[in-house]
């Protein structure tokens, strides 16, 4: 049979380099620490797995935004239409919803676990689960794992240990202390995909408030950054959302101290139509207070900041109100101003941006360029993309690769 291959981690990257290596005749062992394969797998897609993106994928790189270079090989080696195709080998029908996110037709992770046991069951992959990596030596050119109750010995080994985003499925971080081990660079990682505290503290007296059909412009030292239209939520330290998390991940090569965020809540109007639709409320009923007349416009929670952000007085009749206090109250509700704090923490974020820096690993095969037979897959390495499917795919492209070559 050949060369030994040990793999850690039984995620979407070490499934698939595990069962690919396997189809290739080679003697592989998939060691887990969790019980099971796929921990992080089952809770994508809020519980029913968003297995990939169904784009072109010449588009996907337009959501990766990270070394999307380094992904041209595994990418096109291993697309999206190759993992659903996989996925139906083994009786796993999909299909596509909103924004290209392609699901298993049943709703369940469960089900898309189930299929890639099959596979490595097909492949005659040997699973260890509950087997915590303590220490990786090499002598003798072996790779020596040991996992506290044995030490075990190959002749390859594919690292797949995933990020340092949700511990609790056993994204630990050890995979970075391994590479180092190597002599490979780590790239500082950071949280990305993920919430953000707010300096202002009213934001937290609309918690649990989703505004939607808004955008969210990020500025750093008042340059425009990235733009991002959909949905956003208050929570008790800041902001949440699609369009949160996904702004996130562009903010992250910044030095954030003055960076600021705007909420446009009105985008399909420019200030011109808004101050006439504003001023069709106020004709409605002029001798309303303020503070009642913009229900019909805005939520009617956040009205109240909106006002006092603007400047005018709550208490103000309307028919007292002139063209320039409109105008100051159309600029507030198109430029809603934050301060950005800080990230959430790390256990918070989808993914992990930052990790084992891409120059000393071989794009074409995964293979690290400085230490022969040791090989990377996944979001250990210094990649990310969007939510959407993205990061998954990654995943099973690099752990490919690895499987193809290792």
């Amino acid at each position: 049979m050949g060369d030994k291959i040990g793999i850690i981690g039984a995620g979407p990257a070490g499934i698939l380099a595990s069962g690919i290596a396997g189809s290739r005749g080679k003697d592989v062992t998939l060691i887990e620490k969790n019980n099971k394969i796929g921990r992080k797998l089952f809770i994508t897609g809020k519980g029913r797995c968003n297995i990939t993106n169904a784009i072109s994928i010449d588009e996907f790189f337009e959501y990766i935004t990270k070394n999307r270079e380094f992904l041209y090989s595994s990418l096109y080696s291993f697309s999206n239409l190759d993992i659903v195709r996989l996925l139906k080998e083994f009786n796993l029908d999909t299909k596509v919803e909103r924004g290209n996110r392609v699901f298993p037709k049943t709703d369940k992770s469960s089900d898309v676990i189930k299929a890639f046991s099959s596979f490595l069951e097909k492949n005659n992959v040997k699973i260890l689960p509950n087997s915590e990596v303590f220490n990786i030596d090499f002598k003798n050119n072996k790779f020596l794992i040991d996992v506290g109750s044995n030490v075990l010995s190959f002749d390859k080994l594919i690292l797949a240990t995933g990020g340092k985003s949700y511990p609790a499925t056993g994204s630990t971080g050890d995979g970075y202390i391994f590479a180092q081990r190597f002599g490979h660079k780590i790239i500082p990682i950071k949280p990305s995909l993920v919430p953000m505290e707010i300096t202002e503290s009213w934001v937290r007296e609309l918690q649990g408030l989703s505004l939607k059909n808004i955008e969210l412009k990020a500025y750093i030292d008042n340059k425009l950054i990235h733009t991002e239209f959909g949905e956003l939520v208050f929570t008790h330290y800041g902001i949440s959302g699609p369009i949160v998390l996904t702004t996130s991940s562009y903010l992250n090569g910044y030095g954030l101290e003055k960076s600021e965020l705007r909420i446009d809540l009105k985008p399909a109007l420019d200030a011109s139509q808004l101050d006439n639709r504003i001023l069709r409320d106020f004709q409605k009923n002029p001798n309303r207070w303020l503070k009642n007349s913009l229900n019909d416009l805005l939520p009617q929670r956040i009205i109240p900041y909106i006002i006092a952000l603007s400047g005018l007085n709550p208490d103000c009749i309307i028919h007292q109100i002139t063209k320039e206090d409109r105008k100051k109250l159309g600029y507030t509700i198109k430029n809603l101003p934050f301060h950005f704090k800080k990230f959430r923490p790390i256990e918070e974020a989808i993914i992990t941006s930052g990790g084992v820096s891409v120059e000393e690993i071989n794009p074409s095969t995964m293979e690290s360029k400085i230490f022969p037979n040791l090989y990377f897959a996944g979001e250990l390495i210094d990649v990310d993309a969007l939510t959407g499917g993205f990061n998954l795919q990654i995943a099973y492209s690099t752990g490919y690769l690895a499987g193809m070559n290792v």
